[in-house]
């Protein structure tokens, strides 16, 4: 049987289940490319920021924050640019901006964990009107029927069943995924803040003078 039979077979309700698997995987390869863009070692960007701090250039660690992408960079720079404000102040600057990143960092997570919600309840939908198609024609042949004339209705409940697992079992897997990186970054901002709140205060650092 080729695809197309398979998904004709299906019926009607293969067609929301596949409108699902397009919106998962279109989701889940734009959160994997957009990821892998801010993929740097916040370690050693932290380390250049406090580097250039101590030795007073906050200029070139500005320009150093704006010229790499993601969310540890994000919060540096909105640290660097409120550097002459009191802590609660610079602490809020952080926080807001930590809150935009995270926003963005989950941008489309939202669209993978629906599709593992809803793509099995369309297949389970299925086997509902699939079943109801099978009863339906023993009843208007008043019982006489055999395993061929109850063939399309099966076919159907079976059919879509399956295919919404197979959308719905690796939509999940990938919003487990995408959440467990986010949760990476999330712990590496909240990490380095601290650290680079700390440095900025630092009177030794010379920045807050």
């Amino acid at each position: 049987m080729s695809l197309m039979e398979f998904i004709f077979k299906g019926g009607v309700m293969m067609l929301p289940i596949i409108i699902c698997s397009i919106l998962a995987i279109g989701a889940f390869i734009e959160r994997i490319m957009a990821l892998r863009k801010i993929n740097t070692n916040s370690r050693t960007f932290i380390l250049q920021i406090k580097n250039l701090i101590y030795r007073k250039k906050v200029e070139e660690a500005v320009l150093l924050c704006k010229e790499t992408p993601g969310p540890v960079a994000a919060i540096t720079l909105a640290s660097l640019l409120r550097r002459d404000k009191p802590r609660e102040e610079m602490k809020e600057a952080i926080e807001s901006a930590g809150k935009t990143a995270i926003y963005k960092l989950e941008k489309n997570l939202g669209i993978l964990g629906n599709v593992a919600a809803i793509a099995p309840m369309f297949g389970f939908l299925g086997t509902v009107t699939g079943m109801i198609k099978a009863f339906m024609q023993i009843q208007m042949r008043g019982g006489a029927v055999d395993a061929s004339v109850l063939a399309g209705g099966i076919w159907e409940a079976l059919i879509t069943t399956a295919a919404g697992l197979i959308v719905g079992i690796p939509a999940l897997l990938g919003h487990n995924y995408i959440a467990g990186k986010v949760e990476q970054h999330v712990f590496e901002m909240q990490e380095n803040s601290v650290e680079l709140l700390d440095v900025m205060l630092d009177k030794e650092a010379g920045v807050e003078l």
